[in-house]
């Protein structure tokens, strides 16, 4: 059995069910199917097959499903790429997966590097332009062959891609029905981003059990008021949600009789337990994207109080969980240890990469049966009395930042290339209000003057967004413990007086840009915002952006997109956008009507 099985086993039971909503247009299983077997069979005649890669640039779409959907029908390996990610990036996975092909949409096709690949453009609507060509020739897949590969950042400078297998994906597919009663009836959501490994979980379940995915509008997936009014209208009943914005939306008044029966999180530490009117079961989950997505799994207690945060849950089925000792020793129940992982979700190992692959995937020497292998996570955990597993760091320098797993040497890596660096250290830093930002500590060559809008360019040409240090520390030299290794605990706070400084600082001009910049300021953490900052560079993030968009729309009455957000992400772009919602308003109402809105919206000062 392999997963595009179970898919085409719903489309002939229930061919006019809907499979996928986006933007209230209705695909059914029936036309997700067909379209999956044109670009299938497309892909056959071009001779790709078993284990080929094919990579999957998209947005959050039904286009994706009928491009993953098709892409596992020709026998080969989905790779999602993120078309937010900078070409560079983009070349360097497509380079290092050795792909052929790229599934992608007019949308998103311009901005894709070129290189030794052929693009294959989907319509809006995920079909292939012209004539289908039928039902394509399936090659013997087996549960072993690879059903996708995700890249995840790499301490030596360079991404890793993770290999999964049909057989891996099965597992989390039958758990994840089995333990959310899952049924034809329910509604589930996309919310994730394509290049995250939550997207899997998203979409291969809930399409396997013949159910609906909402696939979310990005105005509103990182708003948790309106996420939350949302997901009540539409009657979502399992969404997956990063913890970030999880914990947000289990704090807001619930209607008792909402629809949703389960709300999935994961990939960062829950720090919040959920109140005892919450309507619905908080999920937590861990797993690394070596381990299938997920490995543990709890349910978290309503309004407990007990000491420490919510565990990590118990091994799902088929998975085997071991805390170890630095001589790969068991400890005892209680005692601290790493993390590793056994069993059905253990992936292949990393593509192309097989040194690493042998340091992190190792047999098991605990398997009483068959030979099988474990996953080495890096991560520190200890096993509690009632068997639930209680996750408490790393073992090494890799970090997480809103879900994303980050390696620092990846972006070390990229600043040292740079001609005014001697040598860098990258961490992360918990700041006041719970943000925790990366800060890039810089040692600079003999006579080098650098400015952070220079550093923060060269890494965000060639690393995503989410990888961009908030705050560049020039430091004289990077302090070392006794064994030669950077102290991390010794590296100074940023102080205006360390941190690196912009070229060209323009300060605020109007007083939306004044207002702008002061609120900023307070949300970013940072002591100064001239006119041309942009909020992404400066650590702001979605779920920030939100915060930003609901205090606009408190002080000036008008509501400011995410996506224009996105699109104008500079004081004086925001401003702007401000000032021609406002005007918009004004140009609709009365003379004597606007004269009154300026005069509340400015208390007497021309804004």
């Amino acid at each position: 059995m392999c997963v595009h099985s179970l898919i085409e086993a719903q489309a002939r039971a229930t061919p006019d069910a809907v499979a996928v909503v986006e933007e209230g247009k209705q695909l059914t299983y029936r036309d997700l199917d067909d379209r999956a077997n044109e670009l299938a069979s497309l892909l056959r005649s071009l001779g790709v097959g078993k284990e080929a890669p094919v990579a999957l640039c998209l947005q959050r779409s039904a286009a994706f499903a009928i491009g993953a959907l098709g892409i596992l029908k020709a026998g080969a390996a989905y790779l999602p790429l993120d078309p937010a990610d900078p070409a560079n990036r983009l070349t360097m996975l497509l380079e290092d997966a050795q792909c052929r092909f790229v599934v992608t949409q007019p949308s998103v096709s311009e901005p894709l590097p070129a290189g030794d690949w052929e693009k294959i453009v989907l319509d809006k609507d995920g079909a292939l332009p012209g004539p289908g060509s039928g039902l394509p020739e399936i090659p013997d897949v087996k549960s072993n062959d690879l059903a996708y590969v995700i890249f995840t950042s790499g301490s030596t400078g360079r991404p890793k891609g993770v290999q999964i297998t049909h057989a891996n994906l099965l597992n989390l597919i039958r758990w994840h029905l089995r333990a959310f009663q899952v049924t034809a009836a329910d509604k589930t959501t996309m919310q994730a981003s394509p290049g995250f490994d939550a997207a899997v979980w998203e979409l291969w379940p809930c399409l396997a059990a013949g159910a609906t995915i909402h696939i979310v509008d990005d105005a509103i997936r990182t708003t948790p008021e309106r996420l939350r009014n949302w997901m009540v209208e539409t009657g979502i009943t399992i969404s997956f949600l990063p913890t970030a914005l999880a914990e947000a939306m289990i704090v807001l008044p619930w209607p008792p009789d909402t629809s949703l029966r389960f709300l999935l999180t994961g990939a960062d530490v829950l720090r919040r337990y959920p109140p005892p009117d919450l309507p619905f079961a908080l999920v937590n989950n861990y797993g690394p994207t070596e381990c299938t997505v997920v490995a543990t799994s709890g349910i978290v207690p309503l309004d407990a109080k007990p000491d420490g945060l919510p565990t990590i849950g118990r091994a799902i089925e088929k998975v085997r969980i071991y805390i170890v000792d630095e001589q790969m020793r068991r400890v005892p129940e209680g005692m601290p240890g790493e993390l590793l992982i056994g069993g059905a979700v253990v992936g292949r190992g990393y593509i192309n990469l097989p040194e690493l692959t042998a340091q992190r995937f190792l047999p098991d020497p605990f398997a009483t049966a068959e030979p099988s292998r474990l996953y080495r996570t890096g991560d520190l955990a200890r096993l509690l009395p009632d068997g639930q597993i209680m996750f408490l760091g790393r073992t090494d320098d890799q970090v997480k930042i809103r879900g994303y797993r980050i390696e620092p040497g990846e972006i070390s890596a990229v600043l040292n290339r740079h001609s005014g660096v001697e040598t860098t250290c990258v961490t992360a830093r918990a700041e006041e209000g719970g943000e925790t930002r990366l800060i890039a500590y810089i040692v600079m060559k003999p006579g080098a003057d650098l400015r952070a809008s220079e550093l923060r360019n060269v890494v965000a040409s060639h690393l995503p967004e989410y990888m961009v240090p908030s705050r560049f520390v020039k430091i004289a030299r990077l302090p070392l413990t006794t064994h030669g290794k950077v102290d991390r605990a010794a590296l100074p706070a940023p102080t205006p007086e360390n941190v690196l400084a912009d070229d060209g600082f323009d300060p605020p001009q109007s007083e939306v840009e004044h207002w702008l910049a002061a609120l900023l300021t307070n949300l970013l953490g940072v002591d100064r915002i001239g006119r041309d900052d942009n909020f992404f560079r400066l650590g702001g993030h979605s779920l920030m952006g939100a915060q930003l968009i609901a205090k606009i729309q408190e002080r000036f009455g008008v509501e400011l997109s995410l996506r224009s957000l996105f699109d104008h992400p500079s004081v004086h772009g925001i401003a702007s956008e401000i000032d021609n919602l406002i005007r918009s308003q004004l140009n609709a109402m009365s003379d004597e009507e606007a004269r009154r809105v300026l005069d509340e919206l400015s208390g007497g000062v021309p804004i």
